[in-house]
């Protein structure tokens, strides 16, 4: 399918998210609608169980929602197919996991050329553009540690390596600062802004960092699974 020429980027309409567990519903998102536009830098925010999360699985195709429809450039994730959904995945989105989902036999570097090796990338560019990362992450020389043998903050940063290293159109970023310290943390977010200023990259995070929120373009704030604001800051 190869990369999407995005405009009005990624459309949720009117969707709705009920978990069971049990005997019991879990209503994660209610009726939840929005549109996000090519280099939106932009964070759902809100507390615990507000459906943040949900959201971004619903964008990224991890997910698909009970009712409703999230359309990607006219591509309809809840009805794709999984080949579909698995190549959309690999040419456009970026994933940064709160709980890394590195692969443990991989060494550091392994993990993060993981996407570019199954784009078929060559190993010398696959290399090179981690080394280059890696370097400007703060983790040069971790290249050939297992995952077990990384901090919590250096296994994230290896994370937003993977995610970076293909140059996709969305990245996805769940938390993406909660094991990081302040420095580094702030040194993330403007890895981040210059990739989404240079290179038109759409950022979409779920975050209660005040640090996140402070540096995003667009505030969307959920509650109980309802968006309760949206609201623009000129930074």
């Amino acid at each position: 399918m190869g990369q999407i020429s995005f405009m009005s980027l990624i459309e949720l309409h009117n969707i709705t998210k009920i978990y069971r567990v049990g005997s019991q519903k879990v209503v994660a998102l209610k009726n939840l609608s929005l549109v996000f536009e090519r280099g939106d830098f932009a964070v759902l925010a809100g507390p615990s169980g507000s459906g943040k999360t949900t959201a971004l699985n619903m964008i990224g195709g991890l997910d698909r929602p009970t009712s409703g429809q999230v359309l990607v450039n006219d591509l309809d994730l809840g009805k794709a197919n999984l080949k579909r959904l698995a190549d959309f995945r690999l040419h456009n989105i970026g994933f940064i996991f709160q709980s890394y989902n590195l692969i443990p036999v991989l060494t550091a570097a392994e993990n993060a050329e993981f996407t570019l090796m199954l784009q078929k990338t060559p190993r010398h560019q696959r290399r090179e553009r981690v080394l280059s990362l890696f370097a400007d992450l703060g983790i040069s020389g971790l290249e050939d540690r297992l995952p077990k043998d990384l901090s919590g903050g250096q296994q994230q940063r290896v994370a937003i390596a993977r995610a970076i290293a293909a140059n996709p159109r969305v990245i996805l970023a769940d938390e993406p600062t909660a094991n990081l310290d302040s420095n580094t943390a702030e040194d993330l977010l403007s890895l981040m802004r210059q990739l989404n200023n240079s290179h038109g990259t759409t950022f979409v995070f779920s975050s209660h960092d005040d640090k996140v929120i402070r540096r995003a373009k667009r505030i969307i704030r959920l509650e109980d699974g309802l968006m309760v604001s949206d609201n623009s800051q000129n930074l």
